[in-house]
């Protein structure tokens, strides 16, 4: 049985090759945290199929998510993938297409209204207007960059993504609010969302400024994070639209089958469609 060993050096080179591919840095992050955690998993054993398993194995038996399996994997096969261990790859769990999404993960408009309201009365004006702009752009937080002085002045952001560019829409009003706060901050080119020094606001940053406002605005921590707010934009633009593929451009996605999965109801609205099928007498 062939086996194989990580050896320095490698992980590195990985995360060139995926920089080259023009990955976005928080998933090279987690790339490499899934791929960590599995080395530590490993030890000094040698690495081979039958290990690799065991490693699929033993998420199952931590009782993970099969969505989260299924993405640890899909980091580990990458890697194996550059490293030429073709052998070494796992094969996903197989998951059946959803039908509804638990209404515990599901963020409402009066939850978000209550989000920003609660920065607001903080005096967290830079999270209060960060949260509005994700929701009401629909833009990944690692695009937040992209919401510039210029942007603003302009009306639409042009966003660059893995060899893409599409351009967004800024509504009227959130213009106004964003000429607003670059005003009284003092921003005159650049990133509009940034820190004291100037730096960009990092993912991290806005998840943990996000979770903080959770227990005083009443929102379920569960719901609170920021590629929640870009489904709460993706299921209102669709309320109104009804246009899948239009929806999927503005949202920057490849296939159409991964807007759908924004779009999935709540347990709540499921039956309620069901009751209204009226087939019991």
């Amino acid at each position: 049985m062939k086996e194989n060993r990580v050896m320095s050096g490698q992980t590195d080179a990985f995360v060139q090759h995926l920089q080259d591919e023009e990955r976005e840095p928080g998933t090279i992050e987690k790339y490499l945290r899934d791929i960590q955690a599995f080395m530590d998993w490993v030890g000094h054993r040698a690495i081979n199929k039958e290990l690799t398993s065991g490693w699929k194995e033993h998420l199952k038996a931590q009782n993970f998510q099969p969505e989260t399996i299924n993405a640890k994997l899909s980091a580990l096969n990458k890697f194996f993938a550059f490293l030429g261990w073709n052998d070494c790859r796992v094969k996903y769990l197989k998951i059946q297409r959803r039908l509804f999404r638990c209404v515990d993960k599901n963020l409402t408009k009066v939850e978000y209204l209550r989000l920003v309201d609660t920065a607001l009365g903080l005096q967290k004006a830079r999270l209060a207007l960060l949260i509005e702009t994700i929701c009401a752009t629909g833009v990944r937080v690692s695009e937040v960059k992209y919401i510039t002085v210029e942007a603003v002045q302009a009306g639409y952001a042009e966003i660059a993504l893995k060899g893409k560019i599409r351009t967004i829409l800024l509504p009227g009003k959130l213009c106004r609010k964003l000429q607003k706060y670059s005003k009284k901050q003092k921003i005159a080119s650049g990133e509009l969302f940034v820190t004291r020094s100037g730096k960009g606001i990092t993912r991290r940053q806005v998840w943990a400024e996000m979770k903080s406002l959770c227990e005083k605005a009443g929102v379920e921590s569960s719901k609170v994070f920021p590629h929640n707010l870009r489904h709460l934009f993706a299921r209102t633009f669709y309320r109104i639209y009804k246009d899948v593929a239009r929806l999927a451009d503005v949202l920057g996605h490849s296939s159409i089958e991964t807007t759908r999965l924004y779009l999935i109801s709540t347990g709540v609205e499921h039956a309620r469609k069901l009751e209204q099928l009226g087939l019991i007498s």
